[in-house]
């Protein structure tokens, strides 16, 4: 009947993820007694749940225990145990405080890329906002944030500390004002699949992460005219000797694109515009490009999260309507 959660059922072996969880959340044995623990998968298809379908842990709870099709996806039945808000929340924690959340990734990436998949025939890289819970500060507080010192009335108040992200931060972009973080990506220009990334807080140039996201497999590189810089140019290249760089120009003051430069620019949007696919299938069928915890770490779990719940997603509409033959 078209169920989402089926196809992606069918197409993802999830236990390739298992021997990673079991090895972050091993723990030793306290002898007999107390109440088993969740099964480590059944918890990591929860958390990717919650991206796919842009859930709070308590609405989570919730719709498990609603939702056949959820109770399906987890392999549950209607009498099984589901587990609660806290312990959703708990296991997220826990993986986000290993940094686990980038090796599940990067093995599923790779994956991909041992099958074809992802090509490196040419990548693009870009950014996007992630939006957090804003913060009422008033002006001495978000000044003491931005010189990196925690406000004293703060230190006195552990509670108020702890609802406070101090690593979240401002930044201004086309009129508009954001406030949360940021994740850069690198897609592959064949698969539209997500190869790595990086998260930092907003106020982050992009150009600034461009040189960490490049590796010596890409081919070509694609990007806007955010990233451009002879001394830029000169890291990428010094990173990766063989790669093309194929960055829009940009028009100044006084000096203004070419009619060449501007067909340029159009012939390498047409490969380009291929990563808004991929932040607009997020925000839109996803509701994703949010986060509702506090602190950097915590953003890079579910950013990560989201960015591998995409590539799963992405991965279910390759194989079963373009026809790829291969199975992760």
């Amino acid at each position: 009947m078209g169920d989402p959660l089926e196809k992606i059922s069918q197409v993802v072996d999830f236990e390739m993820f298992r021997p990673l969880l079991n090895g972050v959340f091993k723990r030793e044995g306290k002898g007999q007694g107390g109440r088993p623990a969740f099964d480590h998968i059944l918890m990591f298809k929860i958390l990717l749940l919650q991206q796919w379908y842009c859930m709070a842990d308590d609405k989570t709870e919730y719709q498990i225990n609603d939702r056949l099709s959820f109770q399906r996806f987890l392999g549950l039945t209607l009498g099984s145990k589901v587990p609660d808000a806290k312990t959703i929340w708990a296991f997220r924690e826990s993986l986000g405080k290993n940094g686990a959340e980038k090796t599940l990734f990067s093995l599923f990436a790779e994956q991909m890329e041992h099958k074809g998949i992802i090509t490196r025939s040419g990548s693009i890289v870009d950014a996007s906002f992630v939006e957090a819970p804003r913060q009422r500060n008033n002006r001495d507080e978000n000044e003491r944030i931005k010189s990196g010192e925690i406000p004293e009335e703060w230190k006195e108040s552990p509670h108020k500390l702890r609802q406070k992200d101090i690593d979240a931060h401002w930044t201004k972009k086309n009129n508009e004002k954001h406030y949360g973080y940021k994740n850069h990506v690198k897609v592959d220009k064949t698969s539209k699949l997500i190869v790595t990334y990086s998260v930092t807080d907003a106020s982050v140039h992009d150009s600034r992460e461009i040189v960490g996201l490049v590796e010596e497999q890409d081919q070509e590189l694609y990007a806007d005219s955010a990233y451009v810089g002879r001394e830029l140019h000169k890291e990428i290249c010094k990173k990766n000797k063989n790669i093309k760089l194929k960055i829009h120009e940009k028009g100044y003051r006084n000096h203004p694109l070419t009619e060449e430069q501007k067909n340029s620019n159009r012939e390498k949007s047409r490969i380009r515009a291929r990563v808004e696919h991929v932040f607009g299938h997020m925000t839109q069928s996803m509701s994703g490009l949010i986060v509702r915890s506090i602190g950097k770490y915590r953003a890079s779990c579910v950013v990560g999260l989201q960015n591998l719940a995409y590539n799963l997603s992405r991965y279910r509409y390759i194989r079963l309507s373009v026809g790829v033959k291969s199975h992760a």
